[in-house]
């Protein structure tokens, strides 16, 4: 290759040629002649990368009809010159990426003629050539490989960020030279998918839903619009769920969260708990507004769509809009108040000093009491030694105590819960998969990977071994008559005595005890245990031990309202399907790297397998599905929305402690800008080409996880 000693800056002064040494069969001719356009590029791209430069595409000559190009021209990546706008205000610097570099080529196609033919060729360059060490930086040798979309789409949807998705493909190609794009070609990927993806968001997630609901039947859904033709609010349960509902839905948790999509829509799950404590999710949906008649529709939708009426109970925060919804929609259902939100306002409510002393107190009065008498009695005292009868904060929440406090709410089944910790704890575990950043289509996607590790996860739950804590329980009789027998059951707990009262009734042969463990948990309780051990009872009784608990709570079947059965989606999702495929692949690979024939008729069977696959892609199959969905009208995707969420205008003593400061630049202290954008720095950085780019079609295979559903039609 030619070139003296001269710096990698353009050389125009000097006059200089670079001509690159290439061999004769690599270089282009005049008269060369190519079936199609694509064939010119990589070609010409074939010979840049091996002389030692970059090319991009330039003019273009079409003919009359519009339909095809005539002329093409294909150019040094350094041709033309930059021109400096003193007007124009530059955020950064950035280096000189064009000297007007002449070297080129021009393919023509003549009348008649069904080939590109090579017209003109300029050979050399006024610049040095780049070094091989440094070619892969070059734009045009950059590529992104459909497996490598396909597998940087799987990385994003475990949330590996794109840094380390980069690593991974280094470790994989032996070295960063290797890898065949840059870090920044993968964040251009992702911004070109949003791209693609805006304004079509809606309209996946709707054929989606479409096509999960013709796998199985007992899919549900609705997505209503704002009266704009803007989407406002969907709901959606799939058949797992339904099903689970059938046998836990006694109780339901419910809660709102945002920052889960980047409309900032209120995502609002209903959860339950099944038979071994673990919380499941029963159903999904996506509010634009925390209203009531918003909440009422989706609880008209979740009765809908669930079998077996309404649940006994539902505990949810205090919101004044999901309070009237629940008295409308479940109006024979408890509604049971969060008790963790409630005394969590304590420290912020109360006067400092009242708090830290009188605290514990009021711990004791909420939690060690067991009937209502004796909270009121509790509560009273701790109220009028703290001096605060008249504080409106504790008087209202004394007036609400019959939907939060043990004592009263304790007689009404919730499966051990009294608070909707679960649901932040699900909302915890869900946003290890999801941000605020995703679409709807990504939201659903990650979610339902999230929701099948949920369900995959199983405990334990031996309740034998409860009888080893009856142990500490003795029973004292305190009445007898032909009824019923009365025992006074104490424990020794924290250093303290507490008494049950067990009641045994001889003529039905049941226990209750006044702890309501049963009636609360649907687990029976230690002093009942105690009765049952001193009694010598070997076995449990059946009416002890609730369906719902047991190792067989999911056998039966299940029902919708119209009285068709509601099955399990037998379909092991796409990502399983790949992982299946992958590990097939990998074994192939290994098989045949024993011996160079293996690697041979591998390599031929991959080529052959790969024009088939091709062929069965872009063939007629894929334009015409099944339920096309031109008859289809869907909304538009909704717009960026302000949630209920937290008050901004108030602001208490914990959120001020947490608030952080004013952000500084790291270099020079200053505010205002960062360390990229510091003027003490002054630092040039490497040049932005705006190329041509290759639209991505949704036939991609970046999209194969949308490939259950219907393509939208373009």
């Amino acid at each position: 290759m030619s070139g003296g000693s001269e710096s990698d800056e353009c050389a125009t002064a000097n006059g200089r040629v670079y001509i690159p040494e290439v061999r004769n069969e690599e270089t282009p001719a005049v008269g060369m002649k190519f079936d199609s356009l694509d064939l010119v590029y990589n070609f010409y791209n074939r010979y840049a990368f091996l002389a030692g430069f970059g090319i991009r595409l330039h003019s273009s000559f079409w003919g009359k009809n519009k339909k095809e190009i005539l002329r093409k021209e294909f150019v040094c990546c350094k041709q033309g010159a930059y021109r400096k706008d003193e007007t124009r205000e530059r955020k950064r610097q950035r280096g000189i990426s064009r000297c007007n570099c002449k070297a080129k080529i021009v393919v023509v196609k003549t009348n008649g003629s069904k080939k590109y033919t090579i017209s003109l060729f300029a050979e050399g360059h006024n610049h040095k050539m780049t070094p091989s060490e440094r070619m892969h930086l070059l734009r045009s040798h950059r590529h992104i490989s459909d497996s490598t979309k396909v597998l940087t789409k799987q990385l994003g949807s475990v949330n590996i960020p794109i840094h380390q998705k980069v690593s991974i493909f280094e470790v994989q190609s032996g070295g960063m030279d290797k890898i065949g794009f840059i870090k920044k070609d993968i964040y251009n990927l992702e911004c070109s998918v949003n791209g693609k993806l805006r304004n079509h968001d809606v309209e996946l997630v709707t054929e989606y839903f479409m096509a999960e609901q013709k796998t199985n039947e007992a899919f549900y859904f609705k997505i209503e619009g704002d009266g704009h033709d803007r989407f406002s609010r969907c709901f959606w349960a799939d058949a797992t769920s339904r099903r689970a509902y059938g046998f836990y839905g006694d109780v339901v948790v419910f809660d709102t969260t945002f920052n889960t999509n980047r409309y900032d829509l209120t995502f609002a799950p209903m959860l339950g708990v099944n038979n071994h404590g673990q919380t499941i999710v029963l159903a999904c949906a996506f509010l634009s507004k925390e209203t009531t008649e918003s909440f009422v529709w989706m609880f008209e939708e979740f009765k809908k769509a669930m079998p077996g009426g309404e649940p006994k109970t539902i505990i949810t925060d205090q919101d004044a809009a999901m309070a009237i919804a629940i008295s409308i929609a479940f109006p024979s259902t408890f509604h049971r108040l969060c008790i963790w939100h409630i005394t969590s306002k304590f420290s912020v409510k109360l006067p400092r000093d009242a708090y830290k002393e009188y605290w514990p107190e009021f711990q004791k009065a909420i939690w060690d009491t067991d009937n209502k008498d004796e909270f009121d009695a509790k509560w009273n005292i701790v109220v009028t030694k703290a001096g605060l009868t008249d504080h409106p904060w504790l008087s209202s929440m004394f007036d609400l105590r019959e939907s939060w406090v043990p004592a009263y709410a304790r007689q009404f089944f919730a499966a051990g819960m009294s608070s909707s910790q679960r649901a932040e704890g699900s909302h915890g575990f869900f946003k290890q998969y999801i941000s605020r950043r995703n679409s709807f289509m990504d939201f659903i996607i990650r979610f339902e990977r999230a929701l099948s590790h949920q369900r995959e996860k199983e405990l334990v739950a031996d309740h034998v071994d409860a009888f080893e804590v009856a142990q500490s329980c003795f029973l004292e009789l305190k009445t007898e008559d032909a009824c019923k027998v009365v025992f006074n059951v104490s424990e020794r707990k924290n250093w303290e005595t507490r008494v049950a009262e067990v009641v045994y009734v001889k003529d039905s042969d049941h226990a209750s005890c006044s702890c309501k463990r049963f009636e609360f948990v649907g687990i029976i309780c230690k002093h009942i245990l105690a009765l049952f051990r001193r009694d010598q009872i070997e076995y449990m009784p059946d009416k002890y031990i609730l369906k719902r608990w047991k190792k067989t709570a999911k056998c039966g079947l299940v029902s919708d309202a119209n009285g068709n059965e509601i099955k399990d989606c037998a379909d092991p999702g796409l990502l399983i399907k790949r992982s299946t495929m992958s590990r097939l692949a990998s074994d192939v690979v290994e098989d045949a790297l024993m011996s160079e024939e293996g690697c041979e008729l591998l390599s031929e069977t991959l080529k052959s397998l790969q024009v088939k696959l091709k062929l069965l892609k872009d063939g007629p199959s894929n334009n015409e599905v099944e339920g096309s969905s031109s008859q289809t009208q869907y909304m538009k995707d909704p717009k960026r929305v302000r949630c209920k969420g937290r008050s901004k205008g108030i602001t208490g003593a914990k959120e001020k402690a947490m608030k952080r400061g004013i952000r500084h630049c790291r270099e020079c202290g200053h505010i205002g800008h960062d360390r990229r954008q510091c003027p003490a720095l002054n630092i040039p950085t490497s040049p932005s080409n705006n190329d041509e780019s290759t639209p991505i079609h949704r036939s991609d295979p970046l999209f194969d996880d949308f490939d259950r559903m219907h393509r939208p039609t373009e």
